[in-house]
C-alpha cells in the first residue's frame, strides 16, 4: 500500500490525487496489495507507472479470484485480464505476488507447478505459503522449492515471530493478533531477487529489535549479489515509511556501497 490516513500530513500530503508520487520519495518498492481484491483498471495502473521512475519496484499480488476462488486452476482468463491491467507498469514489476491460503497445502503442489509452467516467462514471480507442512516438513518444503524451481520463483516468508512474542498492548495488536497467521521463520532466498515480508509491534523499539536477523541476513544477500526486497509493517502501519527508511540504513552501514534512499519532500509544502 502506499497511503494510509494516518500517513496524511506526516509522510504524505494532506491533499493530493498522486499520493503514490509522495510515497515514492519516502520508499523505493511498494506492496500492491489493492489488487488481490479486484483486477485495477489499466488506466488505473498507467497512473502508476507515471508516478513513479522505471526502477521502482512493485511487487503485485494476483487477484483472490485466481489464488483463493480457483485456487490457481481454471483460471485463464482473469489471468490474462490482469496481466493485461498491469501491463503499463513495465520495468517496475519487480515480481508478481502469488499469495496462496492457508489450506493450499502439499497435496496442491502439482497444481502450483502446473500453473507456474503457465505464466509468461517475461515476469518474475513470488509465492507466499501459509500451510505450516512446508515448514515443519522437511519433504513438503524441499517439493515446493523444486516447484517454484521451475520457473526461478522466490519463496516470501511472512515473518510475524516478533509480532507474535508476546500478547498485544494496544487495539490495532489486537486486531491483528486474530487475524495475521503465526508462521514459522524461514530466511532462505532462492534466487537473485529474495522478498521478505516483517510484521513487527506498534512500539517501535519492539519491532527494531525483531528485525535484527533481516538486516543481518539481508547484508548478507547483497554482498553474495542479490537483490533484496523488504517491506517492513506494524499491527497499525502508522510510522512503517520512517521504520522502512531506518531498516535500510542499519542495512546500509553494513553494506555502505547500497544505494541510498530518495529524500522525502516534506509534505508541508503540499
Amino acid at each position: 500500500m502506499w497511503t494510509l490516513k494516518s500517513w496524511h500530513g506526516r509522510f504524505l500530503p494532506e491533499r493530493s490525487t498522486e499520493r503514490l508520487r509522495s510515497y515514492a520519495e519516502w520508499c523505493d518498492a511498494v506492496e500492491g496489495n489493492t489488487t488481490f481484491y479486484a483486477t485495477p483498471a489499466r488506466s488505473t495502473v498507467e497512473s502508476w507507472a507515471a508516478q513513479t521512475d522505471p526502477d521502482f519496484r512493485f511487487v503485485v499480488k494476483l487477484p483472490r479470484e485466481i489464488t483463493h476462488e480457483r485456487r490457481l486452476a481454471e483460471c485463464g482468463e482473469p489471468l490474462r485480464a490482469f496481466l493485461d491491467a498491469i501491463e503499463p507498469l513495465g520495468p517496475r514489476t519487480h515480481a508478481l505476488w502469488i499469495q496462496l491460503p492457508g489450506s493450499f497445502g502439499p497435496a496442491d503442489i502439482g497444481t502450483l507447478a502446473a500453473f507456474l509452467r503457465r505464466l509468461p516467462a517475461f515476469c518474475r514471480y513470488a509465492v507466499e505459503v501459509r500451510h505450516t507442512a512446508f515448514f515443519n516438513d522437511r519433504r513438503a518444503g524441499a517439493a515446493l522449492e523444486q516447484a517454484l524451481a521451475l520457473v526461478a520463483a522466490e519463496w516470501i516468508p511472512f515473518d510475524t515471530t516478533a509480532f507474535f512474542a508476546r500478547p498485544p498492548t494496544s487495539a490495532a495488536e489486537r486486531e491483528a493478533w486474530s487475524k495475521k497467521p503465526r508462521m514459522p521463520l524461514r530466511t532462505r532466498a532462492l534466487t537473485q531477487f529474495p522478498i521478505v515480508r516483517y510484521l513487527g509491534r506498534d512500539a517501535a523499539d519492539a519491532t527494531v529489535d525483531g528485525w535484527q536477523r533481516w538486516v543481518e541476513t539481508t547484508a548478507g544477500w547483497l554482498r553474495e549479489g542479490r537483490s533484496p526486497t523488504v517491506f517492513v509493517h506494524t499491527p497499525d502501519n502508522a510510522d512503517a515509511p520512517a521504520l522502512a527508511r531506518r531498516f535500510h540504513a542499519e542495512v546500509r552501514a553494513r553494506v555502505p556501497d547500497l544505494r541510498s534512499l530518495p529524500e522525502p519532500v516534506p509534505s508541508t509544502l503540499f
